[in-house]
């Protein structure tokens, strides 16, 4: 069976999997051997050598991806922000643990459960039994996957609990209208567009194939076909089990031009109203657009309380956020093996005073919170 989750499938490389103690391995005359290592503990919780291997192979397979690297070119580059991972795989471990201590975990799995449902809809399958079954027949790990999706939904959770929406609703009326008087550019009314799609999917296909139809299809669609009718019989985009074209006949929405996906905006730049665009091909298939209508943009100004208070949040959010994570890190027990270090510390912001190397295993002992940072050394072997 091909497996049709083209959106899951992506996942899977994402898998961030906590190991609690290194792994042991018998040797060839009985010896015990390590073949994982600790290389960051984050309070209770550590980071290994295999996580920090799987989150650099990841980037190297993107870095090739795009053609624009070979192996060793893209090992090289993901090899000098190997520091900046381990600070990173840190600072998620953080936003893990502060999740649980607010009592998210209840609702983020609730999240996780209702997104695989809904994703199993648009796919098709009647049981979530039946689609994790396609799964592993496609090699895709299920509770892994779902441990990706938790991980990650956890973490934005904490922030937009903790940073953004305090973000949002801290300014007042005052605070607003001065925002949006000394930044009126932000609010003028965006050029708008409606577009309708023909989706040709890559699940299960071969893709010279699905290219050709793509080109085949703007080829009539520019020589005057009727694009209801070709949307209806060829496109592929589902929803709860069902193609969307039967009920739309492809038609999508209105889209401000701004909010657009970079590649999406590219490909109708220049498609006048009811023109047709080349294909487009995305991560799961092949997208051709027709631009229905376009309406023009405004250079007036208008208040709206919500979209001033939007604009300041993204404004605000990125060093909100790094404030935030460094306030998790002071109140933390952070301790890195000595190989990493001094990279490590630097990109942690760490402190010089701050780091006290260890002379032997006992000292690490996570330390209460509140009572400052620490990067502790792991002694040599």
């Amino acid at each position: 069976m091909n497996f049709r989750i083209t959106r899951l499938a992506g996942l899977t490389a994402l898998a961030f999997i906590i190991m609690l103690v290194p792994s042991l391995a018998l040797a060839q005359e009985g010896e015990l051997q390590v073949v994982d290592e600790v290389i960051a503990q984050v309070n209770d919780d550590v980071i290994t050598l295999s996580q920090l291997k799987r989150e650099m192979k990841e980037r190297i397979d993107a870095l090739k991806q795009d053609g624009r690297m070979t192996e060793q070119q893209a090992t090289e580059e993901v090899a000098k922000h190997r520091d900046d991972l381990i600070a990173t795989l840190i600072n998620e471990q953080l936003l893990l643990q502060k999740g649980k201590e607010l009592e998210m975990s209840q609702k983020v799995e609730d999240e996780v459960n209702r997104r695989m449902v809904d994703v199993m809809k648009e796919q098709g399958f009647k049981t979530i039994v039946e689609m994790e079954r396609a799964m592993r027949e496609s090699g895709i790990d299920p509770v892994a996957t779902r441990a990706t999706m938790r991980a990650e939904i956890m973490k934005q959770a904490v922030l937009q609990e903790e940073v953004d929406s305090k973000l949002y609703f801290s300014p007042t009326m005052g605070e607003l209208h001065t925002y949006f008087d000394a930044h009126k550019d932000k609010f003028k009314k965006a050029e708008t567009i409606t577009l309708s799609e023909i989706y040709l999917s890559l699940a299960g296909k071969n893709e010279a194939d699905v290219k050709a139809l793509a080109e085949k299809l703007v080829a009539q669609l520019r020589a005057g076909g009727d694009f209801k009718a070709l949307a209806v019989a060829n496109s592929e985009r589902e929803q709860a089990g069902e193609r969307t074209a039967l009920k739309t006949q492809g038609q999508v929405g209105v889209f401000e031009i701004p909010n657009l996906r970079e590649d999406v905006a590219g490909a109708i730049k220049k498609v006048p109203s009811g023109g047709i665009s080349e294909p487009l091909r995305t991560n799961d298939g092949y997208q051709i657009f027709r631009v229905d209508a376009r309406t023009a943009g405004s250079d007036a100004s208008v208040f709206a309380e919500n979209q001033v208070r939007e604009a300041m949040t993204t404004e605000k959010a990125p060093k909100a956020r790094e404030d935030y994570l460094q306030k998790l890190r002071n109140e933390s027990y952070i301790s890195v093996s000595e190989k990493y270090r001094e990279g490590v510390a630097a990109v942690l912001k760490l402190k010089p005073e701050a780091i006290v190397t260890s002379t032997g295993a006992s000292e690490a002992k996570p330390a209460k919170k509140g009572k400052g940072k620490f990067l502790k050394i792991f002694p040599k072997p």
